[in-house]
């Protein structure tokens, strides 16, 4: 028999003091969530998204908690932005060890009238820009000793996602890449994992009209929907030493609302 774990040693596993965390999307909804769950643990997060007001405000809200904290004005459709992502986050903190692709654009257009304006729009939020911040970030990631990047998907990638098709396709798309970065990047010990919510109470979710809300909270088996915060457990996990041997993987984090 082994000598039992003590208490600080099974807790340890799940601290991020030290590494640098760029969580995109992360000035409100499940990505400031993240960044709030990664600075309490002892991350230094750099906050990614559009507004630059939003994310000054994020950041400053981290800091007030003790953290270390950066805000990027980010689109991450734009691969120069992202490009500068990286390098201010280089430049402040010396190191990136962990990306969190947690942006997303939610624009629907049913079959039949998809454009290819809006294809590109959505699938350079939803697809293009993480891979190629993974890419930007790949030097800092591969001298971490423990890199991490953890994809944000959709629970919808398992269903059928009527209506949503260039957002689901998109999503599949990062779980696909999500699978082939974790084959390719192992061997400089970087882990690749994705992390699929259902419905969460997000202001993407709440801009749909009522009725679409109570079906997207009452269809799966805890029949309701989740708070930003029950992402943080599951996001830490996945960038923390606690799933130091999981990589090319999807955590399901839905309620029951599918099945894998």
């Amino acid at each position: 028999m082994g000598e039992a774990l003590a208490r600080p040693d099974v807790l340890g596993l799940f601290d991020l003091t030290g590494r640098v965390a760029v969580v995109t999307g992360g000035s409100r909804g499940i990505g400031f969530a993240i960044a709030r769950g990664f600075a309490a643990v002892g991350a230094k997060v750099v906050v990614a998204s559009r507004k630059s007001e939003a994310c000054e405000q994020a950041a400053v809200a981290l800091e007030e908690g003790g953290a270390e904290a950066l805000a990027v004005p980010t689109h991450i459709g734009d691969l120069e932005q992202v490009r500068r992502l990286v390098a201010r986050t280089v430049e402040r903190f010396g190191a990136l060890d962990i990306v969190v692709n947690n942006a997303a654009n939610a624009l629907a257009q049913p079959v039949g009238s998809i454009t290819p304006e809006a294809l590109e729009k959505s699938h350079a939020t939803n697809l293009r820009g993480p891979l190629f911040l993974v890419q930007e970030a790949l030097p800092s990631l591969r001298a971490s000793g423990h890199g991490v990047v953890v994809n944000v998907i959709s629970a919808g990638v398992f269903m059928h996602s009527g209506g949503l098709s260039l957002y689901a396709s998109a999503k599949s798309g990062l779980l696909a890449l999500t699978r082939s970065m974790a084959a390719e990047l192992a061997p400089d010990r970087i882990r690749v994992n994705a992390l699929a919510p259902g419905t969460v109470d997000t202001d993407m979710v709440r801009a749909t009209d009522p009725a679409a809300q109570e079906r997207m909270a009452t269809v799966s088996l805890l029949r309701r929907m989740a708070t930003p915060e029950e992402m943080i457990g599951p996001a830490l996990f996945l960038a923390s030493d606690a799933s130091s041997y999981v990589t090319g993987q999807v955590l399901v984090a839905d309620g029951g609302l599918t099945f894998r």
